[in-house]
């Protein structure tokens, strides 16, 4: 009875011992793994798009060899994957009728990783309504991180089939245009001086010129008088940033010290009529 009861609890001891390894396992990979994207995209600066996803293969397969050791060793279960074996292309068959959507979503992303539409960090608008930044690519999903610190997954086939707006495709810098609106009887000249010191001297503040712009002489902050309206003169300039977050932070800043400095040089801001239809 003893010896039973013994070589029962072997049986089952075993299986459990390959399955609470094999999550230990893929535990202590997915950390070391982590660390290792981190530090090589820290340090080497590399793109961690095909990083991420090669994790979260390898993840899945360690999985899947652990757990079917682990069923094998049950040798009641053994049986029945003798028996589904013999069957196995019956099998094979309904396995591709069930999981026909997860490995088109698989497929969808292995085609998102060797095209690279988009990549990891890479902020993008889809819909007109969901904007945000690429956190990971898994097998099944796209995970992005919207302005609300939200995360909205969306299906690799689903938004393989999407018109995507990349903000970060091919060239990360980005221009960022702001307007002000003047009163009628503004200094130009003087409105001119004050933008281009102001934005120049911002240390997000990129030179976008070619070396025949700086030869010929061309301002390294454009600012140009684009109309005039019932409140004044409009003027637009444009500003240049490594990235779309920069360049929001950059023109944030600027626009308030560009007032500031309006404000000490007796520059009027034009206001708008509120009786005016």
């Amino acid at each position: 009875m003893k010896d039973n009861i013994l070589s029962n609890f072997l049986q089952l001891s075993v299986p459990v011992i390959i399955f609470i390894a094999t999550i230990i396992v893929a535990f202590i990979f997915q950390k070391l793994y982590q660390n290792f994207i981190k530090n090589s995209s820290g340090i080497m600066k590399n793109d961690p798009t095909n990083y991420k996803f090669v994790g979260h293969a390898m993840s899945a397969i360690i999985y899947l060899v652990g757990f079917g050791w682990a069923i094998y060793e049950i040798p009641q279960m053994r049986q029945v994957a003798n028996s589904l074996l013999a069957g196995a292309g019956i099998l094979a068959v309904a396995a591709g009728f069930a999981s026909q959507h997860a490995l088109s979503n698989i497929i969808s992303g292995l085609f998102i990783i060797i095209f690279k539409p988009f990549r990891v960090n890479d902020r993008l608008l889809i819909r007109d309504t969901m904007q945000g930044f690429v956190e990971d690519i898994t097998l099944r999903h796209t995970v992005i991180r919207d302005f609300e610190n939200r995360r909205i997954i969306i299906p690799n086939t689903v938004i393989s089939d999407e018109v995507i707006i990349n903000f970060d495709f091919s060239d990360d810098k980005i221009v960022r245009p702001i307007e002000f609106n003047v009163a009628m009887s503004s200094d130009i000249d003087l409105i001119r001086e004050i933008i281009q010191e102001e934005i120049a001297k911002h240390p997000l503040s990129l030179d976008n010129r070619t070396l025949e712009d700086i030869q010929i002489g061309k301002p390294k902050v454009p600012v140009r008088v684009i109309g005039f309206n019932n409140i004044g003169i409009i003027i637009k300039t444009w500003t240049w940033a490594i990235d779309a977050s920069k360049a929001y932070e950059l023109s944030c800043d600027v626009m308030e010290t560009i007032k500031k400095k309006f404000d000490e040089k007796g520059v009027k801001m034009a206001l708008i009529n509120k009786n005016f239809t």
